[in-house]
């Protein structure tokens, strides 16, 4: 969602991708009328049904989506009024961005903490890189939707992303040069990584560029993206990290792009500690669950897991594991709520969920610190 002009503009938008149709209504706020948005204001955006639905349990009407809603609306009734209310952007001294390459990748690594940013009166910012076109789909019903098929799943995405950062209290979210611009890659080697169109293929500086405009807008004093690995190899990771410290750079530069430079103060890498993925596996192991992470030796290598000596940042987030739960149900295409995800909270308990890591790359860790020395508020020192 951009700033818009200086006049009030009344939006609506409806997605109708998808079995349930998404309602898109900007406004100003509680209590603002007619849905106004004015310069410098950032849009709240809420998802409902495309009809409203009765207040009688009975009378909803059943399926994942619609039990989804309900759990957001009962884990954003939590919320403190701060974070329910639209905001100027710069009102907020907190202001979070993160980038992820596909939907549902924000809440698997990073969903608690903006849960808990975002409750806690934060402004968080979401760019997804890309719709998730070459996902696979775990919906028996909705299988036509594959790239291979009839090619809809990155529309459908759209509407489970919107229904995940209503769970998670998340008001502004984007897409990287808007929905659609840059298509997923697809796995590494594939053929799809040859497509002009694909983020793997993106011009840097250019997708750097999309990024750095939001940066100036959003100001974010904290970024956040995956590893030169982009955690486990996947291209569009990789791009998003390479896109993101590109962008981070050229937004502190005053000879590059549009708008007033700004220089982002720490930008953070999400990591999973080696302890952290030994033990879990390990507790999975004994547990008899042989499937989970299926071929991962507790006491081999762990490709996708970061030294723990490379891990400055410990998010404690467990009051919000209910909110990050609830958005992984609404990516339903993707996470399987009887699959592998949901096994590790019932084999690890909901640590596993609460608690994300970080590895701090630029500026310095400050505030708090956990037992194991790590600070504990990606705002840490800032404040």
């Amino acid at each position: 969602m951009r700033r818009i002009g200086t006049d009030p503009v009344p939006i609506a938008l409806t997605i109708t991708k998808g079995p349930v149709p998404i309602a898109l209504t900007i406004t100003k706020g509680p209590g603002a009328g007619g849905g106004d948005v004015r310069l410098g204001s950032v849009a709240t955006m809420t998802t409902t049904p495309d009809n409203p639905l009765s207040e009688e349990p009975e009378a909803r009407p059943a399926g994942p989506e619609e039990a989804v809603l309900r759990e957001a609306e009962a884990v954003l009734e939590q919320a403190e009024p701060e974070a329910v209310a639209s905001m100027d952007v710069l009102d907020s001294p907190r202001r979070l961005l993160l980038v992820h390459a596909h939907p549902d990748d924000e809440t698997i690594a990073t969903g608690a903490t903006m849960a808990k940013y975002a409750a806690a009166g934060a402004h968080v910012t979401l760019v997804t890189c890309t719709l998730g076109e070459e996902g696979e789909v775990l919906v028996a019903d909705l299988t036509h939707l594959a790239a291979d098929q009839d090619d809809g799943l990155g529309q459908h995405r759209i509407g489970e992303l919107a229904t995940a950062m209503e769970a998670l209290g998340v008001r502004d979210h984007r897409f990287l040069g808007g929905p659609g611009r840059y298509r997923d890659s697809g796995m590494m080697g594939l053929e799809t990584n040859n497509r002009p169109e694909c983020f793997w293929q993106a011009d840097l500086d250019e997708a750097a560029t999309l990024l750095l405009e939001v940066i100036r807008e959003v100001r974010p004093r904290v970024v956040v993206t995956y590893d030169e690995n982009g955690g486990y190899g996947h291209p569009d990771h990789v791009q998003s990290h390479r896109v993101t410290m590109r962008a981070v750079e050229l937004a502190a530069d005053p000879t590059r792009g549009e708008g007033e430079p700004w220089a982002v103060a720490k930008v953070y890498w999400s990591a999973l500690p080696v302890s952290w993925m030994r033990d879990g596996l390990r507790r999975l192991r004994a547990s008899g669950d042989l499937t989970t992470f299926e071929g991962m030796d507790p006491e081999g290598e762990l490709p996708m897991a970061t030294p723990d000596e490379l891990v400055t940042t410990a998010v404690d987030a467990t009051d919000h594991v209910e909110a990050k739960l609830a958005a992984m149900r609404a990516h339903a295409t993707q996470i399987a709520v009887d699959g592998p995800f949901f096994a590790l909270s019932n084999n690890l308990g909901n640590a596993v969920w609460g608690v994300e890591h970080y590895r701090l790359v630029q500026g310095d860790t400050g505030g708090d610190t956990d037992g194991d020395g790590r600070e504990t508020d990606l705002f840490g020192g800032l404040d």
